[in-house]
């Protein structure tokens, strides 16, 4: 009996008109087939052929709150009511700027657009024209948007062409092992222009003698630097102590702009996003995903000398649904919910994410796997690799990528959804049942392997 058959009934029905057959490349990558879903409630998801799964995979981030939160469903309900988008302002759009302006401590003012992608893009204008400068650097393992602008290669076994592109070629060179040259930056995909990556300096993360150099050689040119708090999506990588501090001194003394690319540690570190957290006030923020809890919105938030260049016309914001009114509802109703009981909500899901990885640490002892569990907050990103640390973005790279594709596809056969690359998310739906589920499932996959050795 084929367990996805409906699921591969809809592939194929799809990639006759659909390109891909997919509306994402990302979610080609999943074993043995990419699923349909149909419906979904708290943790658990629904595929077409009416399997059940407790999901880690939250849409790649935004369910904060899990799938269908009541609440927040009637909220959008009551606001659909009314109309889906006007063109013209509302009073969504206050309500909305005035809630990111008390939570997050670096914004003085916000400003809206649909994706990530659309956030970082308007963030890096802002910093250039700012500056009146066109470099920017950004670091190894982030993602930033896939726009040709910011767009490098990227080390995701969600992203086959990406696998197959040796991404450490393009870590700025050294010449007489004291000062950094500019290196080739290969593009993200087939059809991106490599001429506008001509302005990106790419630096290896953490490495604060390579952050210094760079200033150092390049600081005039520089309008901005881009970083994750944690690099999230490649190994749940904290920064080192000081780091951070490091890259906010540097900027201020040279006049860059410094970003913290927030879409993914955004409301789901705390409300304050992990700037907050770290007490770390960059001059910009992105922020997206858990933000509208599944519903498309994202933004920038700032200093007001910045955000002011959109006002006076300087910085063109544009997009057709910036602001719409669902989106806006959608995320005053997420932050609130967030919100509620002085923002406990926070602490039980890093509880939830800290018991599931130590649980899956003691699975992989007690099977004899090697592995690594690096837990930020309510997300974690699991690797099957002989490290005895994964600290850097180089130690990142030697995991056994494959091995975690066969694991996440047994774990689906067992009930559990996992992205493929190793990163879980943890949301507020997620409970003791579904971890103790969680952990039974893995230790039935790791026990089995230890069959297939013997």
């Amino acid at each position: 009996m084929n367990r996805y058959r409906q699921s591969e009934e809809l592939l194929n029905r799809s990639r006759r008109v659909l390109a891909g057959g997919v509306s994402s490349t990302l979610r080609a990558a999943m074993k043995p087939t990419p699923l349909y879903a149909v419906a979904g409630r708290g943790a658990r998801i629904q595929d077409a052929d009416g399997h059940t799964y407790i999901d880690y995979l939250l849409a790649y981030g935004p369910l904060i709150l899990g799938h269908g939160h009541e609440p927040t469903v009637e909220r959008l309900l009551s606001s659909m009511r009314n109309g889906l988008a006007y063109g013209l302002q509302h009073q969504g759009e206050i309500e909305l700027a005035e809630l990111l302006t008390k939570v997050l401590p670096c914004a003085d003012q916000v400003a809206f657009s649909g994706s990530g992608t659309e956030a970082v893009m308007l963030a890096l204008r802002l910093a250039r024209a700012y500056t009146n400068r066109r470099r920017i650097i950004r670091f190894h393992g982030h993602y930033h948007g896939w726009s040709d602008t910011i767009f490098t290669s990227f080390p995701s076994t969600d992203m086959k062409a990406s696998r197959k592109r040796n991404v450490m070629s393009q870590v700025i060179r050294y010449d007489n092992d004291t000062h950094p040259t500019e290196a080739r930056v290969i593009p993200g995909t087939g059809g991106q222009s490599e001429a506008a990556l001509q302005d990106i300096i790419l630096l290896p993360w953490n490495d604060a003698e390579a952050l210094k150099d760079a200033v150092a050689l390049y600081g005039s040119t520089v309008a901005a630097i881009i970083s994750e708090p944690v690099m999230c999506n490649s190994g749940c990588i904290m920064p080192k102590p000081g780091y951070l501090e490091l890259m906010r001194e540097l900027t201020a003394a040279n006049g860059i702009v410094m970003i913290l690319d927030e879409v993914i540690t955004g409301f789901r570190f705390g409300l304050g996003g992990a700037h907050g957290v770290f007490r770390i006030m960059p001059d910009l923020v992105t922020i997206g995903k858990a933000m509208g809890g599944g519903i498309a919105i994202s933004g920038v938030a700032g200093r007001a000398d910045i955000m002011e260049l959109i006002a006076d016309g300087t910085v063109s914001h544009l997009g057709t649904l910036n602001g719409n009114c669902v989106a806006t509802t959608a995320a005053v109703a997420t932050i609130n919910e967030l919100s509620r009981d002085g923002g406990a909500v926070f602490a039980r899901m890093e509880k939830s994410a800290a018991d599931l990885s130590e649980g899956l640490r003691q699975a992989m002892k007690d099977h004899d796997i090697q592995g690594i569990v690096n837990q930020a907050g309510p997300v974690f990103h699991l690797m099957f690799t002989t490290e005895r640390q994964v600290d850097s973005f180089e130690a990142f790279q030697k995991r056994d990528a494959d091995l975690y594709i066969t694991f996440a596809q047994e774990m689906l056969e067992e009930g559990v959804l996992l992205r493929p690359n190793g990163l879980w998310y943890v949301s507020a739906a997620h409970g003791e049942a579904e971890i103790r589920e969680t952990l039974a499932a893995a230790n039935r996959v790791f026990a089995r392997w230890g069959e297939d050795k013997s």
